[in-house]
C-alpha cells in the first residue's frame, strides 16, 4: 500500500491531533455535526484523496483514502464515517459526474453522501423501491431514504432509485439536497457515531433534470456493485480498524498510568492484563492485514478480490467488537467515565455490522463466494 505522500500526511497529522481529537468529545456528547473537523481536513485536499488529479484531487486511490480514514478513526469515529460516506460519493462522481460536480468533490466545496438504504428494501440496498418517472421533460423522484449520513449537511445525495425505463433494478442520479421537495426527517440520536448524521430522507416529487443520472439507466447496480460496495467495504473496515488502534492506544496509556496505591504497582504490572492487551493488539493486526491484502487483490486485479472485499467489512466490523470488548475489560470502572475516552469507540465500533451490507448478509455472500455460488 503507497504511503500518503509526506506533506499531506503531515497536513493529516495535524489536523488529527488538533481539531479532530480536541472537537471528538463534544461532537459524540452533543450528537453534533463534525464540521470544524471536516473543515480542517480541506486546506491540504484531504477531501479530495479519492478524486483524480484531473478532478484537482490528491489521486491517491482507495489505499490513500483508506489510510486517512483509519488515522481519523483514531480520534473520532463520526468524522472518519462523514469522510467514508463523501469518498463513496466521490468515487460514483469521479466516473459518471460532471466535472464540476467532481471538482467540487475534490475541494471539498461540495460534501457528498450516499442515498441508497431504504426502509423497503433495508439490507438489499442493491434493489431500491424509489421512483423515477419521467414528467414534462424532466424526472420526477419519491422516496423515502432511511439512512443518509450528513443528510442535513451534505451539498447532495448519490442517490438510487427503479430505473426510469430500463430494465435493471436500479439507477443512480445526483440529488441536489436543497431540491425542493427533499426532506430531512428529524436529528440522528444514535447509540454510537453521534455525530455523522444519519437521518432519514424523504423526496416528494423532487424534480431533476435527466442529465442528473449517473451512469446509464438502468445501471445502478453494476455502479453500486463496481464502484460502490469496494470503497464503502475498504473503507468502513479501514475505519473500524482505526477505531481499534484508538481504543489500544487508551488502553495502553490508562494500563500503563493507573497505580495500586498500595504495591506502586500499574494494571500493566499485571500478567492478566498485558495478556488482554496483547489479544486486542494480535486482533486489531488481523484485521488491519486483510484490509492491507484487500487493497492489494483490487488493485492486481485478483481473482479473490471480490471475496476479500466482502471479508474484511465483515471481519473488521466483529474483531472491532471483540477488541473494544477488551477495552472496556481492561479499563474497568473506568472504562465506563467519559474521560478515558474508550466508552466512546467501543460505542460506534457497534455501528459497523449493521451498515449495509449488514455482517449477517456479508457472510452470506461469503459463504456463496467460497462454495462457488452466484452472490444473487
Amino acid at each position: 500500500m503507497n504511503p500518503i505522500a509526506e506533506p499531506y500526511k503531515e497536513a493529516l497529522e495535524h489536523a488529527c491531533t488538533s481539531t479532530i481529537a480536541e472537537s471528538a468529545a463534544a461532537v459524540d456528547r452533543d450528537s453534533s455535526f463534525p464540521s470544524e473537523s471536516i473543515e480542517a481536513l480541506k486546506p491540504a485536499g484531504l477531501l479530495g484523496a479519492i478524486s483524480s488529479a484531473d478532478s484537482g484531487g490528491l489521486g491517491l486511490g482507495l489505499a490513500g483514502a483508506a489510510r486517512i480514514v483509519r488515522r481519523v478513526a483514531e480520534e473520532c469515529g463520526s468524522t472518519a464515517m462523514v469522510l467514508t460516506m463523501h469518498y463513496c460519493g466521490a468515487a460514483v462522481l469521479e466516473a459518471h459526474g460532471p466535472i464540476e460536480a467532481r471538482r467540487n468533490a475534490a475541494s471539498g466545496a461540495h460534501l457528498s453522501t450516499l442515498a441508497f438504504s431504504e426502509a423497503g428494501s433495508r439490507s438489499h440496498f442493491w434493489a431500491p423501491v424509489s421512483t423515477a418517472e419521467a414528467v414534462n421533460g424532466h424526472v420526477v423522484l419519491n422516496a423515502a431514504k432511511s439512512w443518509v449520513t450528513s443528510a442535513s449537511r451534505a451539498t447532495a445525495y448519490v442517490w438510487s432509485s427503479k430505473p426510469l425505463a430500463a430494465e435493471g433494478l436500479s439507477t443512480i442520479w445526483l440529488v441536489p439536497a436543497s431540491s425542493r421537495g427533499v426532506e430531512v426527517q428529524g436529528t440522528f440520536e444514535g447509540l454510537g457515531l453521534r455525530g455523522n448524521d444519519s437521518s432519514p430522507v424523504r423526496a416528494t416529487g423532487v424534480a431533476v433534470p435527466r442529465a442528473a443520472m449517473l451512469g446509464a439507466d438502468g445501471q445502478g447496480f453494476d455502479i453500486m456493485m463496481s464502484i460502490v460496495l469496494p470503497v464503502f467495504a475498504v473503507l468502513n473496515a479501514a475505519c473500524s480498524n482505526g477505531l481499534m488502534a484508538g481504543a489500544l492506544r487508551r488502553t495502553t496509556a490508562h494500563a500503563a498510568g493507573t497505580r495500586h496505591a498500595d504495591t506502586g504497582t500499574s494494571l500493566a504490572d499485571l500478567p492478566t492484563i498485558r495478556n488482554y492487551i496483547a489479544r486486542m493488539s494480535v486482533k486489531a493486526a488481523m484485521s488491519d492485514a486483510l484490509v492491507w491484502d484487500t487493497l492489494a487483490a483490487i488493485e492486481g486485479q485478483r481473482p479473490d478480490a471480490t471475496l476479500r472485499v466482502l471479508e474484511c467489512k465483515a471481519a473488521a466490523a466483529e474483531t472491532a467488537n471483540e477488541v473494544l470488548d477488551l477495552a472496556m475489560r481492561v479499563c474497568g470502572g473506568a472504562a465506563f467515565r467519559k474521560e478515558v475516552g474508550v466508552e466512546r469507540f467501543f460505542r460506534d465500533a457497534r455501528a459497523a455490522g449493521i451498515m449495509a451490507p449488514t455482517t449477517d448478509v456479508l457472510y452470506d455472500f461469503i459463504g456463496k463466494a467460497v462454495c462457488g455460488m452466484p452472490l444473487f
